[in-house]
């Protein structure tokens, strides 16, 4: 079976080690999508109802998505402050139990932290996860709601291990971001093309997206 490291992320290897607190660990996104290989995989296709490549380039669309949308979130004190309190609530004990989170169908602490972290930006997402990697747009939503605990999992387990306080932690987000976007590239353009004009925002930028099909393009999915 191949590895979830679909998309952009399986064409540039594993990202570098990223430097926190004096301690060397993998990139967030390469920690989140180890846990997601495997009979992980296998279960989370399943649960979405779809073919294991679409549900691999969702994978891989979605997460540089929902990453980028905690980074953006903790850029800010109380946003930080937000998401260090609720990392409390996730220490990663999830992380040891993936078959019965995705075999449960239980997508309700899923569903609060996407409701947190993009908003009303959820739709543009899900329209962009769906228009980039060919998975049915009624199967995305349910697959955000699925990876969005095992992300907080791997984000509360490296709090909890480095005793990150809240500055700690969107330090740690930012310079993974930074680490990841060298290693590759697109990311980057994915960040600077979501906020085109640069207000902070993405919902304008990710609806041009949508009608142009520049994520598509972008991410080498389907179109």
């Amino acid at each position: 079976m191949r590895s979830a490291h679909g998309g952009v992320l399986e064409a540039a290897g594993r990202l570098p080690a990223v430097i926190i607190t004096g301690r060397y660990y993998m990139s967030l996104l390469n920690i989140v999508l180890d846990r997601l290989g495997g009979d992980s995989l296998e279960g989370l296709t399943k649960q979405v109802g779809a073919d294991e490549a679409a549900t691999q380039s969702a994978i891989a669309a979605a997460l540089p998505m929902l990453m980028g949308a905690l980074t953006r979130n903790a850029s800010k004190p109380e946003g930080a402050a937000s998401l260090h309190r609720a990392l409390a609530k996730h220490d990663g004990s999830v992380l040891d139990n993936l078959s019965g989170l995705f075999g449960s169908g239980d997508t309700s602490d899923g569903e609060g932290i996407l409701k947190h972290a993009l908003g009303d930006r959820r739709g543009l997402v899900e329209q962009s996860v769906a228009k980039s990697s060919g998975l049915d747009l009624a199967k995305v939503g349910p697959l955000l709601a699925m990876l969005a605990p095992v992300v907080m999992g791997v984000l509360g387990k490296q709090q909890r291990e480095s005793n990150l306080d809240e500055g700690g932690l969107s330090d740690m987000l930012r310079q993974d971001r930074r680490t990841a976007e060298a290693a590759v590239p697109q990311l980057k353009g994915m960040r600077a093309m979501f906020d085109r004009d640069g207000d902070g925002e993405i919902a304008d930028d990710l609806m041009g997206l949508l009608t142009g099909g520049g994520l598509g393009g972008l991410l080498g999915g389907r179109r």
